[in-house]
Parts: structure tokens; C-alpha cells; sequence
């Protein structure tokens, strides 16, 4: 007796399968189900060679190779192949589901759809790619794949040309033409163009983070940036730039790499007309024009433009320094920071400037310095017209006109327009001096100072003017020694006009009119309006 017969047996007329317990009323339906079990495919496409357990089912699979598509939705006049794909579509118009996973009961809309849903569970992935050996648990997603080997893409965008290799990828990149968000956030009330990044973005609402690291634990919202973690354990850079070889982690990060060899910028800000190479750039600084922040501390109430900025600023309060250096096992709270630490231990400096060759430690350090060769000043005060050559010069500099001094000290309530400024006031309450001079063992409260004395050791004056060449230990000398020559006087005296090169001589002239004296000897008390005087005074004593 062959298999198949064994597995017939026939109960009240009715043909019951011993493997799976499936009824069939007709025996040929009978016969036909049991080659699912033995695998037995006899029926072959002539076109693709692909086989089957059924006649039925090979004519239906031929439709595909012909374009013949016969069954059409009454609802949206979407064409199908099959009368069986029209019915599972019709469902999407009703909402219908009525298969259910028996793992996790989730409705489905078709047989289909549950069959791909149940290998969720099974972590079963059927179909290879040839080339690299991925592998796939739907068919669906490994036709798309297929295409990043051969760079195809052909669904593209009328409107601006780019290419996708999914239909549905396409889709989406239209609405934010159209400026459409159709999948709204319940909570927040804030637009997406998909599903999959609403419900990614349910879940900080609810601080769930599902994607936890095997290595470090940290947890993350999308798979996908689980997978780019990963990498940073590995020091793994898959994606490498053609033109440099310089290698990143992330394609987006390559992506963004190769403008820098392109120089093209073509996101326009409306209302100053600034260019940038990034749609994101651009959104963060159109927040400039309109002062909003926001991404707001929970525990401070400081406000940010931008999330990572926030996210950098949360570590202040955990105090969290998770980024060690294998050197001298000094901590930081951020991996750049990190990254320039090194440089310390190396003495490289990276960005050299292609005009004096000098290095900076950091790309931004070379952005500003160029600016010192161009004299360019792009910054300008709409109260006085003062040029900056950066933005957070011409910040500090309105508080001039303002008096404002939002930075207090909590020691003496004396207030500064700048945080660093009250960061240095704060040492001459503590009386600290933590950077030492290796030739002297001199200290100094700042490094700047620090900088500055070592120059005295080698006689070293790095800072030339450009009219009549003298040379400088420090770059503020330079900038009094310019005024020499431009005549310019631009501190003026509120009481009697007298204007003066520098801010600290108008300082010490005020004291003229107020009559204070703030320098006091300790041996006998008397006052004096300015430190030098009593320097010269102490000299009595002695």
C-alpha cells in the first residue's frame, strides 16, 4: 500500500487527513491536499520553472507572467490577477479580519497575511538572496532587497526626480510634498506620514524601549537603531565614501559625507535666503528666525533647539560619564568629548588652516579662525551695527546694551553677562588653580593663562600684527596694539563723553566720578581707586 492511501480513510462520507485532521467531502480535493504534506510538485510554470502540487494552482500563478488582471475593486478600481487577492483587498475597504493568529490572537486580513505573521513566532525566513545569503520570512521584502545590489530604482517622483525601490516608499515620500501627516498621535496630537513611525512614536509616551542591547543593555524604540548600536561595539563601518575611503557606521552618515565633496546646498531658508546641504539643518535653523525651543528639561526647565542638545544636557543631572579614556582613565559625558580628549594624549591637531597652516583641535575652531584671514564679520548688532564674526559674540555682546547679567555668582550675587566668566569669578572664591606649568610649577586658575605664560618661557610671540609687523606673547595685547593704529576710541564715558581704547581704562576713569576706591591696604587701611597705585603704596611699608 503506497503512503497516499494510507493516509485516506473514509468516514461518514467524508475523507479525513491523519496529519493535520482537515475534512474533504470530494476525493480528488483529498488527493490533492495530501501532496502538501508529501511535497510531491508535479505541475511546472514553462516560463519560470516554477513548480506546484495542483493544476489550480499553476493556472492562477500563469495570470502573473501574462498581465492579465480581470477581477477589479468596485471601490477603488485596483486591478487583480486573482479573484482570491481581490477578496483580501476588498477587506482593507471594510476593516475585515477574520483570521486570527493562535499564538498571539492578532486578526489578519487574509491567509496570506497570517502566514507571513506567523513566522513572527517562528523566526522561520524561507526566502535567500542569492548574492549575500539574507534571508527573509516575507517574499515581499525580498524583491525590494534585491534591488539595493543592482542601485535600481524604478518608482520615482515626479515631482523631484528621487528614486525608491518600493512602491510603497514612494507613497510616502509624496505626502511630504503634499505636506500631508494623515497618522495623528492620541496623546500629543503631533502628524506622521506612516503608521511605523507612530506607533515608534507611541512608545516614548509610554517609555517603553523593547530593543535592548545583549552587551551593554541599553534600550532602544526601533530595531533599527538597536542594529546601528550594535556597530559602535563592533567598530564595525560598512559604508565607505568613494572619493575619500573615509568609512561610516551609518549610510545616512555617508550620505551626508558626500556633500562635503559635492558643496551642494540646496535647502533654501525663506527669509534670510542661508543654504544648507541638509533638510535638517535647515529645519533647526529656521528655529533661530522664530526663537522656539522645543525640547524642554524636565528638571531645570532649560529649553533646547534641538533633541540631542537636550538629551547632552540630561547628563549634567545624572552626573552619568559612561566614555572612560584607556590612558588616564579621565571620563566624559559625551563621546566627542571623548574623541578631543585623545588628542591631548596625541598632540594631533587635525584641521589645518590652508592659508597659515595653523591646526585646531576642532573643525569649528578652523571655521572661526578662517574668519581672522577674511576679516569677515557676518554678525551684525541692529542696535549699533558692531560686526561679530560669530553668533554667540554678537548674544554676549547685547547684554551691553541691555545690562543684563543672567549668570550669578551664589558666593557674592555679583553677576556676569557670560557663563564662563562666572565659571572663572567662581576660582577666586575657592582660591583653586588647577593648571600647572611644567617648566616652573607656576599655577594658573585658567588654561588661556596658562597658554599665555608658557609663551614667556621661549620668548615666543605668535600673535604679528599686519600694518607694521610687531610681534605679541598674547592675542589681547595685539587687539590693543590694532587701536594704535586705527585711532579708534569706541568706550565712551556716560558722564563726560571722554572715550577711551579700552573698556578697563573706562572702567578705572569711572571711578573718577563715583569717587569709589575698591583696592584697600591691609597694613593701613587706606583706599585706593586703582590696583598699581596700591602696589606702589605697599612699597611705604617695606
Amino acid at each position: 500500500m503506497s503512503e497516499t492511501e494510507h493516509l485516506i480513510e473514509r468516514k461518514e462520507e467524508l475523507f479525513t487527513c491523519d496529519l493535520c485532521n482537515k475534512t474533504f467531502s470530494k476525493k480528488k480535493n483529498f488527493r490533492a491536499h495530501l501532496k502538501i504534506h508529501t511535497n510531491v510538485r508535479n505541475h511546472f510554470c514553462d516560463v519560470c520553472d516554477k513548480a506546484f502540487t495542483n493544476k489550480k494552482n499553476l493556472k492562477a500563478h500563469l495570470l502573473i507572467h501574462s498581465d492579465v488582471k480581470s477581477h477589479v475593486c468596485d471601490v477603488c478600481n485596483k486591478r487583480f490577477a486573482r479573484k482570491s487577492v481581490l477578496i483580501e483587498h476588498l477587506r482593507n475597504h471594510t476593516g475585515e479580519k477574520p483570521f486570527f493568529c493562535n499564538v498571539c490572537n492578532k486578526p489578519c486580513g487574509g491567509k496570506s497575511e497570517l502566514k507571513n505573521h506567523l513566522r513572527s513566532h517562528t523566526k522561520e525566513k524561507p526566502f535567500s538572496c542569492d548574492i549575500c545569503n539574507k534571508r527573509f520570512s516575507v517574499k515581499s521584502n525580498l524583491k525590494p532587497h534585491l534591488l539595493t545590489h543592482t542601485k535600481e530604482k524604478p518608482f520615482v517622483c515626479e515631482t523631484c526626480n528621487k528614486g525608491f525601490p518600493r512602491k510603497a516608499g514612494l507613497k510616502y515620500h509624496l505626502l511630504t510634498h503634499r505636506g500631508e501627516k494623515p497618522f495623528i498621535c492620541e496623546i500629543c496630537g503631533k502628524g506622521f506620514t506612516t503608521k511605523g513611525i507612530l506607533k515608534t512614536h507611541s512608545l516614548t509616551h509610554m517609555g517603553e524601549k523593547p530593543f535592548v542591547c545583549e552587551i551593554c543593555n541599553k534600550g532602544f524604540t526601533q530595531k533599527g537603531n538597536l542594529q546601528l548600536h550594535l556597530l559602535t561595539h563592533t567598530g564595525e563601518k560598512p559604508h565607505i565614501c568613494d572619493t575619500c575611503n573615509k568609512a561610516f557606521a551609518q549610510k545616512f552618515q555617508l550620505m551626508s559625507h558626500l556633500l562635503t565633496h559635492t558643496g551642494e546646498k540646496s535647502h533654501v531658508c525663506d527669509i534670510c535666503s542661508r543654504a544648507f546641504a541638509r533638510k535638517s539643518e535647515l529645519k533647526v535653523h529656521l528655529l533661530t528666525h522664530t526663537g522656539e525651543k522645543p525640547h524642554v528639561c524636565d528638571i531645570c526647565n532649560k529649553a533646547f533647539v534641538q533633541r540631542g542638545s537636550l538629551m547632552r544636557h540630561l547628563l549634567i543631572h545624572t552626573g552619568e560619564k559612561n566614555h572612560v579614556c584607556d590612558i588616564c582613565s579621565r571620563a566624559f559625558t559625551q563621546k566627542f568629548e571623548l574623541k578631543l580628549h585623545m588628542f591631548t594624549h596625541t598632540g594631533e591637531k587635525p584641521h589645518v588652516c590652508d592659508i597659515c597652516s595653523k591646526t585646531f583641535l576642532q573643525k569649528i575652531d578652523l571655521t572661526r579662525h578662517l574668519l581672522t584671514h577674511t576679516r569677515e564679520k557676518p554678525f551684525s548688532c541692529e542696535i549699533c551695527n558692531k560686526g561679530f564674526s560669530q553668533r554667540g559674540k554678537l548674544k554676549l555682546h547685547l547684554y551691553t546694551h541691555t545690562e543684563e547679567k543672567p549668570f550669578v555668582c551664589e558666593i557674592c550675587n555679583k553677576g556676569f553677562s557670560e557663563k564662563r566668566i562666572l565659571k572663572k569669578h567662581l576660582l577666586t572664591h575657592t582660591g583653586e588653580k588647577p593648571h600647572v606649568c611644567e617648566i616652573c610649577n607656576r599655577r594658573f586658575s585658567e588654561m588661556g593663562s596658562l597658554n599665555n605664560h608658557v609663551c614667556t618661557h621661549f620668548k615666543e610671540k605668535p600673535h604679528v600684527c599686519d600694518i607694521c609687523s610687531k610681534a605679541f606673547t598674547l592675542k589681547n595685547e595685539l587687539k590693543r596694539h590694532f587701536l594704535s593704529h586705527s585711532g579708534e576710541k569706541p568706550h565712551v564715558c556716560d558722564i563726560c563723553n571722554k572715550s577711551f581704547a579700552l573698556k578697563s581704562n573706562l572702567t578705572q576713569h569711572m571711578l573718577t566720578h563715583t569717587g569709589h576706591k575698591p583696592y584697600a591696604c591691609d597694613i593701613c587701611s587706606k583706599k585706593f581707586s586703582r590696583n598699581h597705585a596700591l602696589n606702589k603704596h605697599l612699597l611705604t611699608h617695606t
